[in-house]
């Protein structure tokens, strides 16, 4: 992948952290400085570890699969662009921070755990895909995932403490959309070079 595929994947991978800091910018107690640094450290941080584990258990197999390598990335890419785009639509403004149980809008460990783990869980895939795809620059992918989601969190939780909610199921669909398509140039790629 190239240096812009890499920063558009850590982009696409950032958005449902993004969307969760909307949330909480919007119904924490605290500032939205503090709410945007502990949920950039605790998504970001999350971002960059599953998508290395994934990397991780994919490299070990990697040699036996890599003759199927760019259908495994493109079914992979194209399932979690779908999944979030389907959950974004599904969701619609309801919103898993803001609901009338106020814990979900805690900063506190435990509550940030749950978050931070159930938005990466997907990005695991993301870190099989670099590796069945026998991507050289894993520790320059792992840095703009941690980094951009850092601070789309830090902003997220700005832009949900200022104007709400609006853009949090945007921010989900234009993430999977760049999924789907860094998927479908992989595949289209692979299937031109074989042609070829």
């Amino acid at each position: 992948m190239s240096v812009i595929e890499l920063l558009l994947l850590a982009v696409a991978l950032a958005m449902d952290a993004f969307a969760v800091s909307i949330c909480k910018g919007l119904s924490s107690k605290e500032s939205y400085i503090k709410t945007g640094l502990v949920c950039g450290a605790w998504f970001g941080i999350f971002q960059a570890l599953m998508p290395f584990l994934g990397w991780l258990l994919a490299s070990l197999v990697a040699t036996y699969v890599e003759s199927v390598s760019a259908y495994i990335a493109f079914i992979l890419l194209v399932f979690l662009g779908g999944k979030m785009i389907f959950e974004a639509i599904k969701e619609g403004d309801t919103c898993p921070c803001c609901e009338e149980n106020e814990k979900n809008a805690s900063l506190s460990f435990r509550v940030m755990l749950g978050f931070a783990i159930a938005t990466s869980i997907d990005a695991m895939a993301a870190g099989v895909t670099l590796a069945v795809n026998g991507e050289k620059r894993v520790a320059l992918a792992l840095a703009f995932i941690g980094t951009v989601t850092f601070l789309f969190c830090f902003i997220g939780a700005a832009v949900g403490a200022k104007v709400g909610e609006r853009w949090r199921s945007k921010a989900e669909i234009i993430g999977g959309v760049i999924l789907i398509a860094l998927g479908a140039k992989i595949l289209i790629e692979y299937l031109l070079s074989a042609l070829s």
